[in-house]
């Protein structure tokens, strides 16, 4: 009885069964999966970052990856002067430019109410 069950569950292609095409069919869905999932949003993010540092320019408020906001005051191919505060200025990498300071849009919004 418990053969029969087994060999009924083997189906009729025996231990050997499954075309290429069935055994490559689900690592290829989840690859494609995986793909549109992580790779394309990183891709565009990382995109989208490459041309934020391109554009950048003196007077600029910027935040670092290291928590830094500071005006950009002076730009090379790799690094970037930052005034952090009155006459406080440091040299950081392009790189490590992460993104536009929230500070830079707090004026903006109090102008636009007030």
């Amino acid at each position: 009885m418990l053969v029969a069950g087994v060999a009924y569950a083997m189906g009729s292609k025996g231990v050997g069964g499954g075309g290429g095409i069935e055994v490559l069919a689900l690592p290829l869905l989840f690859f494609g999966i995986f793909y549109l999932l992580v790779f394309r949003p990183q891709q565009r993010q990382a995109k989208k970052q490459r041309e934020f540092l391109q554009n950048i320019k003196v007077g600029d408020r910027v935040v670092t990856s290291g928590g830094l906001h500071g005006e950009i005051t002076g730009l090379t191919d790799t690094t970037i002067t930052l005034e952090i505060a009155d006459r406080v200025r440091v040299k950081v990498t392009r790189a490590a430019v992460t993104g536009k300071s929230q500070e830079a849009a707090a004026p903006e919004a109090k102008t636009a109410k007030g």
